[in-house]
């Protein structure tokens, strides 16, 4: 597409996340940190992504992930807002706000500063939720991008495995 405003591979898994889940009949939200809606802007780039994209939480503070999510302060005291537990608690939380099938969320330390010796810079966490999944049944992830990668860089690798995660099972 010669007037999209993302890299070609970012569109083109974008389209793919739309026609497939569009096929499958599942809708799907997001609930953001790091990537500060670009998982969003990249599913509505693509024509037609209304008949699968419900919406996005751009949940970029803790305030934001307690008050729009439900994510409970004491997880994120605990266990800090770029964890698996936030993670899931995202996704669960934007499943509960919205009508979707499924949900990602995504939080992480895109840099260049806030990294710790746990959580350096490049630190990425995601979590996948389905409706009618168990809640116990936790599908979760950390993907470290590396400290010598550049904000931009960790933010379209964190896009790249959040559209990735949006895409239907394999049918057997």
């Amino acid at each position: 597409m010669d007037d999209c405003i993302l890299p070609a591979e970012v569109y083109a898994l974008a389209k793919r996340v739309v026609e497939e889940n569009r096929a499958a009949g599942r809708t799907v939200t997001v609930a953001e940190s790091c990537t500060g809606g670009l998982v969003a802007g990249a599913l509505t780039e693509v024509p037609g992504s209304s008949a699968v994209f419900h919406c996005g939480f751009n949940t970029y503070s803790d305030d934001a992930k307690v008050r729009m999510l439900n994510v409970a302060p004491d997880l994120i005291e605990v266990f800090g807002a770029v964890s698996m537990a936030v993670a899931w608690s995202m996704a669960q939380g934007a499943l509960a706000q919205c009508d979707a099938d499924v949900a990602v969320a995504i939080s992480g330390v895109a840099g260049p500063g806030g990294g710790t010796e746990n959580k350096p810079v490049g630190t990425v966490v995601f979590a996948k939720a389905a409706r009618g999944d168990d809640p116990e049944n936790i599908h979760a992830d950390r993907k470290d991008f590396g400290e010598d990668k550049s904000r931009a860089e960790i933010r379209l690798q964190a896009v790249i495995c959040a559209l990735e995660l949006l895409l239907p099972p394999a049918s057997p």
